[in-house]
C-alpha cells in the first residue's frame, strides 16, 4: 500500500547506506542540472508486510539533460534488512554506459556490495576504461562472485563483502569515485542523435537481464503479489524505455 513517508527512511537504516545515499547526491548536485523525474504517484514511498516484518521503500528521482532518470531506492525489512539500490540511465543520446550499484545488509552487517559501470555496447568507451584502470582500488578481504545473469557488468565491476568499519568506508569511497569521475565524463560528453537506437538496444539489454534477479523478485512478490513485483521491477526498478 502507498503512503506518506515519515522522518526519512535513511536515518534508520546501516552508517554505510546512509553515507552512500547522502555522498551519492551531493556528488549529483555538484555535477548535473539535477530536476525531479515522476516516478509512479503510488510507488515513491511503500509500506508493506514480509513475513510478519514492516517493509519500507522510499524511492528518490533525478533527471538531468545527461540522463533521463536517476533512481535512488532504499528499503528496509523491521530491523533485520537495510537495501541502497541505485541505477543512472543515460539519455539515449548520450554514449554512456549504466551506472549502477547496491548494498544490502542484515542485523547491522553489510553482506553485499556492488558497483559497475556497464556498458551499453560490447565495451566501455576508452576514457572509461583508461580511468576506472587508473583508480587502483585498494584490495578486498572477501570478493564475491557475479549471479548467472551477470554478463551485463564491466571488467571493471567490483562485488565484495566488506569485512571491517575500513573496507566498508572504501568501499563508499569506490563508488563515489565511480559516480564522479562518470559525471565528469557525462558533463564532457556532446549529444549524438545518430547514436540513439545503439545506446537504447543496450539499456534494453541491461534492464531485461536485471529483470531475472529472482531474489529482488521473490522478496516483492512474498510482500505485494505477483502483479504488483512485476509492475514495480518494469516501471520503477528497470523501466524499458522506447524510442521516441
Amino acid at each position: 500500500m502507498a503512503s506518506s513517508p515519515p522522518t526519512s527512511l535513511r536515518e534508520q537504516q546501516h552508517p554505510m547506506i546512509r553515507d552512500l545515499a547522502n555522498r551519492m547526491e551531493a556528488v549529483w548536485q555538484e555535477y548535473l542540472d539535477l530536476s525531479p523525474y515522476a516516478l509512479p504517484e503510488d510507488l515513491g514511498y511503500v509500506e508493506g508486510k514480509l513475513e510478519g516484518e514492516r517493509l519500507t521503500i522510499e524511492n528518490h528521482g533525478y533527471q538531468a539533460p545527461q540522463f533521463r532518470k536517476l533512481h535512488l531506492e532504499l528499503a528496509r525489512v523491521g530491523n533485520t534488512l537495510d537495501i541502497l539500490h541505485c541505477v543512472m540511465f543515460p539519455n539515449p543520446q548520450y554514449g554512456l554506459p549504466l551506472f549502477g550499484c547496491d548494498l544490502v545488509g542484515g542485523r547491522g552487517q553489510i553482506s553485499a556490495a556492488i558497483v559497475d559501470l556497464s556498458p551499453v555496447a560490447e565495451t566501455l568507451p576508452p576514457a572509461y576504461d583508461a580511468a576506472l584502470t587508473a583508480l587502483a582500488p585498494p584490495p578486498f578481504a572477501q570478493e564475491r562472485g557475479l549471479p548467472e545473469w551477470g554478463t551485463i557488468f564491466s571488467p571493471h565491476c567490483r562485488f565484495i563483502r566488506p569485512t571491517s568499519p575500513a573496507e566498508e568506508a572504501a568501499f563508499v569511497q569506490l563508488i563515489v569515485d565511480y559516480l564522479t569521475l562518470h559525471c565528469q565524463q557525462a558533463v564532457a560528453t556532446e549529444p549524438t542523435p545518430e547514436v540513439a537506437a545503439v545506446i537504447l538496444a543496450g539499456q534494453q539489454r541491461y534492464c531485461t537481464q536485471q529483470q531475472q534477479n529472482d531474489k529482488t523478485r521473490r522478496v516483492l512478490e512474498k510482500a505485494f503479489g505477483d502483479a504488483w513485483a512485476e509492475r514495480y521491477m518494469t516501471t520503477v526498478l528497470f523501466d524499458v524505455p522506447t524510442l521516441a
